[in-house]
């Protein structure tokens, strides 16, 4: 009889031993996704923690980028004629000198500009947009925006980040309407010319991007 119970609580004792390993496992585990979550998290954080520092214009080389933002615009007035029609007359010519495009399936574009007035710089800017759909790869390319009167001027000044394709009208300047352009053709609010190492380019889905005004430190 003694060693019936002897053996019984042998049995338990090993039964509640597997248990406890077991469940020390599972509690190790759960650690160590707790530990994966919260380096996900500091990632993410990190992440949120530079967007708001570009979105700032914090780190952004304001002479810098006004040197890159000259050389592009030099760069378009001199190989499109039309361009250099449209900036004897635009109120303000707002120009992004270098976007990064990149992505696989989830994309997205971002990259700061100048805001010119008579030839003299008077605000920054940032771009940024996402996408979704079958890309893969990068590619930078420039733009410049051409803001045709006052009512436009004042629509990018006001507003809180403009989402291209609302508010003023906006004409996406190909190399077939560049040849074709005329003082008389030129009565949309807004002229944008994309251009990269070959020349004028498709709007590289400028349709969506947020502007915003930032302010380099």
């Amino acid at each position: 009889m003694y060693n019936k119970h002897g053996i019984f609580i042998f049995s338990c004792l090993m039964f509640f031993s597997q248990q406890s390993s077991a469940l020390g496992e599972r509690l190790g585990e759960m650690a160590s996704d707790v530990g994966d979550a919260a380096t996900e998290l500091g990632k993410s954080a990190g992440k949120v923690a530079t967007d708001v520092g570009k979105s700032a214009g914090i780190g952004v080389d304001a002479t810098a980028l006004e040197r890159d933002a000259d050389a592009a615009l030099n760069k378009l007035l001199k190989s499109t004629p039309a361009a250099a029609q449209l900036a004897k007359k635009a109120k303000g010519i707002l120009i992004f000198p270098k976007i990064l495009k990149a992505g696989l399936m989830v994309g997205g574009q971002h990259g700061e500009g100048v805001l010119k007035k008579n030839g003299k710089t008077v605000a920054y800017y940032n771009t940024v947009a996402g996408s979704y759909g079958f890309q893969a790869g990068a590619q930078s390319f420039s733009y410049a925006m051409f803001f045709m009167n006052s009512k436009a001027m004042d629509y990018l000044n006001s507003s809180d980040g403009w989402e291209v394709g609302v508010g003023p009208s906006i004409v996406v300047v190909d190399d077939g309407m560049a040849r074709s352009m005329t003082s008389m053709t030129t009565t949309e609010s807004v002229y944008v010319f994309t251009f990269g190492q070959g020349g004028l380019m498709a709007g590289a889905g400028l349709q969506g991007s947020k502007i915003s005004q930032i302010h380099p430190q």
